[in-house]
């Protein structure tokens, strides 16, 4: 009986380990992907305001102050939650006021306090950038944020 492994056999692991853990990686990244598409994607609900409130997101950088979910900076709230803190769920349109009156009042001046930046925003995109955080809320974000006030 021959001592220890031989380079055939260590070969024959290697190729045969790298095959089943590419295949696993694979599996996994599809049932990810499943997951994504048809589980945690509120698609019915996505829009083409969510989308335009997604673009103005992303065009104004609101993510280089603010975090939804977790991603994006600590500088300010997060604002995942924001919609049930304005009281989305129990009366829509007193938050939707609520939320385009913040925005269009920043910067506040409050001295020693962080001040966010004017934005002029037109109607429509105010109302997108609210759809966009409303749909935003709907995310089962798993006990995200830990804490009510974001």
């Amino acid at each position: 009986m021959a001592e220890g492994l031989t380079r055939s056999a260590a070969r024959n692991i290697f190729y045969g380990g790298s095959l089943f853990f590419f295949l696993l990686f694979a599996a996994l990244t599809a049932h990810s992907h499943w997951y994504m598409v048809n589980t945690s994607t509120d698609s019915a609900g996505l829009t083409e305001s969510v989308k335009h409130g997604k673009e103005v997101w992303e065009k104004n950088m609101c993510i280089n102050c603010h975090s939804i979910m977790g991603e994006g900076a600590y500088f300010a709230p997060e604002l995942g939650n924001v919609w049930e803190r304005y009281g989305g769920h129990e009366n829509p349109e007193a938050a939707r006021a609520g939320l385009a009156a913040w925005i269009r009042a920043q910067p506040l001046g409050t001295p020693g306090r962080r001040q966010m930046p004017a934005y002029d925003f037109s109607e429509e995109e105010m109302q997108s950038l609210i759809d966009f955080l409303e749909w935003t809320d709907g995310i089962d974000a798993q006990d995200w944020p830990p804490h009510p006030a974001g």
